[in-house]
């Protein structure tokens, strides 16, 4: 992008969530570090086998990513048991929990009233089928609700353009009634894509391979492509308030 075009650029501030399991596990560290003064949050899915036919990662990894990073840990469960991660997750005061509301019918109130007792920041997560009207329950209770726009389980699943109406229409409800939730999308972020996940203006993005760490073998340049691309696309100035987030 040349210099005249990026002056041209309009600004809003995003938060960026990179998702752990996509990382390189060899360049852990090494990526951890360089993504410390750049972006907002981790992304840490939680799979159980059960829920999705994947087995990922642990409230043990958010232990070990703590030894190098400072920034908050989003736990995304993707689970039968819910009450059973929660409780583990609590217990290291991982800073965000966000569940899968399709398996909280009967302890969804239970589970929200224990995160926030332990001062920490409970979310609700919508699979690509499930309507908004499920949350309407305990909506006013969440900080955070998580859009899926792929299939849940795996990396690079075909992007489903349809559930970003959820996220126009969840802003809409904040909006108008004055909930506090952040907007989440979770799914197949990257240059196909930018365009019109930045129409539907989530809050956040979180971005795993296809977006950020599988653009080139090294986290320096991957982060130059994707914010070039995200520029390109979007039409807006990276920022993610971070000092470093356009270097």
């Amino acid at each position: 992008m040349s210099m005249d075009s990026t002056s041209t650029l309009k600004e809003r501030e995003i938060a960026l969530a990179p998702s752990l399991m996509t990382m390189d596990l060899d360049q852990f560290k090494e990526q951890l570090t360089f993504l410390d003064t750049r972006v907002n949050q981790y992304h840490i899915d939680i799979m159980d086998g059960h829920f999705v036919p994947n087995i990922t990662l642990s409230p043990w990894f958010i232990e070990e990513a703590r030894k190098i990073s400072n920034l908050p840990m989003s736990a995304h469960l993707m689970v039968t048991d819910a009450t059973f991660w929660v409780q583990q997750l609590v217990d290291i005061k991982c800073e965000e929990i966000s569940m899968p509301v399709e398996v909280t019918n009967g302890v969804a109130f239970r589970l929200i009233d224990q995160i926030h007792d332990a001062g920490l920041k409970a979310g609700m997560v919508m699979n690509p089928e499930t309507p908004v009207s499920s949350l309407m329950p305990f909506i006013d209770q969440l900080d955070s609700v998580m859009v899926m726009t792929i299939d849940p389980g795996f990396a690079g699943q075909r992007f489903l353009q349809v559930c970003l109406d959820k996220i126009v229409e969840l802003r809409r409800l904040r909006e108008e009634h004055g909930y506090r939730y952040r907007i989440q999308m979770d799914g197949s972020t990257n240059l196909a894509h930018w365009k019109m996940i930045s129409d539907a203006d989530p809050d956040v993005y979180v971005i795993g391979r296809s977006g950020l760490f599988g653009l080139t073998d090294n986290i320096a340049d991957s982060w130059k492509q994707m914010v070039q691309e995200y520029e390109m696309s979007t039409g807006y100035r990276f920022d993610t308030g971070m000092p470093d987030c356009r270097k």
